[in-house]
């Protein structure tokens, strides 16, 4: 016992804690809280050119809020934020627990499952891009000797969100994947026993027994991926449709870069990065108070 709490009190003050987290504290407050600062500044001036500008007040924001290409750029990244979790995180959990279910060959399925997020988000738009274009694409090719339907998403602006949306889904499936699969093997095994032996289906095993024992998991998977789709899909939407066509698939990154880096419009870019940066603050708090009410965390 005396040895197990003297392994314990490692610290005999504070300032030893301190002296640890200083290092992590200083990358933190130099590669993300002095650029946030200074991007909250910047939202507050005109800027054509990094260096010089001219104090605006809150007109970048007045701006932003009455621009109709905004709201677009919202309204794109919200559809499409909610289309990719809510499919990424159903087919991760159908596969994971067919993955967990299957006797033989697991690491093998598992490997298979998970190797397109090892790719950079740039190799996977070149690879959808290949697979579903719509003159050369195999799998469009498919679909249209199947079922006549041309999947011609270069020139239809719906089907352009279609095909980011399936590009992004087929890349992040492997991370919750990864989570599912770890969550899925620490069920205990007399409970998957005590199902069989009640004659519970497979798939009622998975949606009244195992979501609810790995609800903790899926919680953190629904925020962490909903951050990801706000913040990320650049990539695949640069390389495969560029915002297009008609701003069917600009979403509020690439509306970002566009107005920084090709318009030069440095002033407004920040006022849509502040912006950006509430909205996903105030959705992950509610998202988080909402899912929690769910989450079986064990106990009484």
């Amino acid at each position: 016992m005396a040895e197990q709490h003297s392994r314990l009190q490692v610290f005999t003050s504070n300032w030893q804690a301190a002296a640890l987290l200083l290092p992590t504290l200083a990358l933190i407050s130099v590669f993300l809280y002095y650029p946030f600062l200074e991007t909250v500044q910047l939202s507050f001036y005109q800027l054509r050119v990094l260096g010089s500008g001219e104090w605006v007040g809150l007109q970048n924001y007045v701006q932003l809020f009455e621009s109709g290409a905004y709201r677009n750029s919202l309204i794109v990244t919200i559809l499409f934020t909610a289309a990719t979790v809510t499919a990424s995180l159903f087919l991760s959990l159908i596969i994971s627990f067919l993955i967990h279910e299957a006797n033989r060959f697991t690491d093998l399925y598992l490997v298979a499952a998970i190797w397109p997020y090892a790719m950079p988000l740039a190799v996977a738009g070149i690879v959808l891009d290949f697979l579903i274009n719509p003159r050369i694409g195999v799998v469009t090719w498919a679909i249209e000797a199947l079922t006549g339907f041309q999947f011609a998403w270069q020139t239809n602006g719906a089907l352009a969100l279609v095909a980011v949306i399936i590009a992004a889904v087929w890349q992040g499936l492997g991370y919750s994947i990864i989570f599912m699969t770890a969550a899925f093997n620490q069920v205990p095994d007399s409970i998957t026993d005590a199902a069989k032996l009640d004659g519970i289906g497979r798939f009622q095993r998975l949606f009244r027994i195992y979501v609810p024992l790995i609800s903790p998991v899926l919680v953190f998977l629904i925020v962490i991926q909903t951050i990801g789709a706000f913040f990320g899909g650049f990539a695949l939407i640069d390389l495969m449709t560029s915002g297009g066509p008609s701003n069917a698939t600009n979403v509020l990154m690439f509306n970002l870069y566009q107005d920084a880096f090709v318009n030069q419009r440095f002033g407004y870019a920040s006022a849509q990065s502040v912006v950006l940066f509430g909205f996903v603050a105030v959705l992950m708090y509610v998202q988080l108070r909402v899912t929690d009410r769910y989450a079986y965390y064990g106990g009484a």
